[in-house]
């Protein structure tokens, strides 16, 4: 396997250039939900070169809603492709999908940008844009290991199924797709800007909504009614306390670091309908981290029971309970047992290429890898370029330098899982 490794760090340094301006090429498609299209139409042409086996789709809602694992607000995917392009192996050999989402989120207030948050601008080594990090940069990685794979003429017995797909940011429904369509392997990589650490594990998250009851009345005589803003103010303590009894059981090492492992945050809250009126109902929405190996049905239940307990430190909620609603986006958690041979293969990779051992923690946030272990029950693995601290911000970036020793990682990674036909290389 030595001379691979030779190999393909000559072959991806000669073509970093051409990389950067693929990386740029996407990243200069603003593909927000809705408008993934043209960012898409840049990865097809790309897998085409390559000569892959290409499958391009706009997922079905109706196929979609057969799965329990479904969330989405949108009516349908016109304009928003998935594509999933394969690199057929001989046989007898693993099988490996190479994930990433092409969907960004918005950029934001454009004067808290230095640049065009869509101009790929390329300086000091960083390229810039929304989108950069989290996750374009991971996956032009994929499709450069993808690309000095066959650049050297290196023949795989097992398949490698690259994936492009939309809905990330907003619960997965381009991953749950490509599962529903029948795409499975023996191992997964999600490139995801863990500013490559190897992360085996990820929380899941669901957001949630409260509703706190009050008693309106003058504010004149506001004795006379039951202010939902107090209480609300109650409720939220009750939930922080919440956090904390779930963050004391977990002992796991790979949350070490992590000073809040499963985060309840509240994210929203709004109430009330004038300044002279005792409010009578808050509003209050959030999100529920949830362990890797825990059920999002559990974790539910967890927090409906916990608000039950309310009556017994005010006697208010005992007549009018607070109404707990489960909406919108939510991301499924994913473990992997770390002795996996993936994780082995990956932690040897990296040392081999960046001469110290890779870092192994929890992920602190959601990914469509929870969709790939538990929907697909597929092994799978986060780890990318980027750093998750410029993810969502203005001024977005990514080190175009981790991109190409991820690169090289994945490709030697592939190698040894997909297995090659060893040709009498002189």
């Amino acid at each position: 396997m030595h001379h691979h490794k030779e190999r393909i760090h000559e072959w991806i340094s000669n073509n970093q250039t051409k990389a950067t301006q693929l990386l740029q090429k996407v990243v200069q498609e603003e593909s927000t939900q809705g408008n993934e299209g043209s960012a898409q139409a840049v990865i097809i042409e790309k897998c085409r070169e390559l000569g892959l086996q290409i499958d391009i789709w706009e997922p079905s809602i109706s196929e979609l809603t057969t799965s329990a694992y479904f969330v989405s607000t949108r009516k349908n995917f016109i304009n928003s492709p998935n594509v999933v392009a394969v690199l057929k192996g001989s046989g007898g050999g693993r099988s490996i999908i190479l994930n990433g989402h092409i969907d960004v989120v918005p950029e934001g207030d454009h004067n808290q940008w230095d640049i065009d948050p869509y101009s790929g601008e390329v300086k000091n080594g960083r390229l810039y844009g929304r989108g950069s990090t989290d996750m374009k940069g991971g996956n032009i990685a994929l499709l450069l290991a993808i690309d000095a794979i066959k650049g050297l003429g290196i023949k795989l017995k097992g398949d490698v199924i690259f994936q492009s797909v939309i809905e990330e940011e907003s619960g997965g429904a381009g991953t749950l797709a490509t599962l529903l369509r029948g795409y499975k392997a023996d191992a997964a990589i999600i490139p995801e800007p863990t500013n490559m650490k190897i992360f085996p594990k990820q929380q899941g998250s669901m957001w949630f909504r409260l509703m706190v009851k009050g008693r309106a009345a003058h504010g004149g005589t506001r004795y006379e009614g039951v202010s939902a803003i107090e209480k609300s103010m109650s409720v939220v303590t009750h939930i922080e306390q919440l956090e904390k009894k779930r963050n004391e059981n977990i002992d796991d090492p790979l949350y070490a670091n992590i000073p809040i492992p499963i985060p309840i945050n509240i994210g929203k809250i709004s109430g009330g309908t004038w300044p002279s009126s005792v409010a009578d109902t808050v509003i209050i929405e959030g999100r529920m981290g949830v362990a890797p190996n825990e059920s999002l049905q559990a974790a539910q239940a967890e927090m409906k029971n916990w608000l039950t307990t309310l009556s017994l430190q005010d006697s208010w909620f005992e007549h009018n309970p607070v109404d707990l609603e489960w909406f919108g986006a939510r991301w499924v958690p994913g473990t992997l047992n770390l002795d996996h041979e993936l994780i082995n293969v990956l932690s040897s990779k990296y040392r081999l290429i960046m001469n110290e051992q890779a870092i192994v923690e929890a992920s602190p946030w959601g990914t469509d890898g929870g969709l790939l272990s538990q929907v697909g029950d597929i092994p799978t693995v986060v780890f990318g370029p980027g750093v998750t601290e410029v993810a969502h911000y203005p001024n977005e970036f990514v080190e175009l330098d981790k991109i190409f020793q991820t690169a090289e990682i994945i490709a030697l990674t592939v190698l040894e899982w997909c297995g090659v036909i060893e040709e009498n290389i002189e």
